[in-house]
C-alpha cells in the first residue's frame, strides 16, 4: 500500500477539519472524529440517526475523501449508500467497512 495513504488516512486532524455527528440540521450531537480511528469508534456510540443522516447526505463519504483524503474507504461508504440500510444493520456494516479499512491501513 502506498505510504503516503496510509499516512494521510491515518492521522490526526485538526479540529476545525474534525467530523462532528449530528442527527439533522441544527442538531449537534456532541460527538466529532479527529481521525479514522475515532470515526470507527464514534459509528458505536452515536445514535443511529446520525449514521442515517450522514449517510444518505453523503457526509461521510465527503469527509474520508476530501479530509482524510482515502478514495478507496469513500467509494467503499458510496456503496453502502445504495443498499438502503438503516438502523442497526447501517450501522454494523459501516462500522465493518470502516474497521476493515483501518486494518488494510495499519498492516
Amino acid at each position: 500500500m502506498n505510504l503516503r495513504i496510509m499516512s494521510r488516512s491515518l492521522r490526526i486532524v485538526p479540529r476545525e477539519k474534525a467530523f462532528y455527528f449530528f442527527t439533522s440540521i441544527g442538531n449537534y450531537t456532541g460527538a466529532s472524529a479527529l481521525s479514522l480511528k475515532e470515526f470507527m469508534e464514534k459509528i458505536s456510540e452515536v445514535n443511529v440517526k446520525s449514521l442515517e443522516f450522514h449517510l444518505y447526505r453523503g457526509d461521510f463519504e465527503k469527509w474520508v475523501n476530501d479530509v482524510l483524503q482515502d478514495g478507496e474507504l469513500a467509494a467503499d461508504i458510496r456503496r453502502l449508500q445504495k443498499l438502503n440500510l438503516v438502523g442497526e444493520a447501517l450501522r454494523n456494516q459501516l462500522f465493518l467497512t470502516v474497521s476493515r479499512r483501518l486494518r488494510r491501513l495499519a498492516t
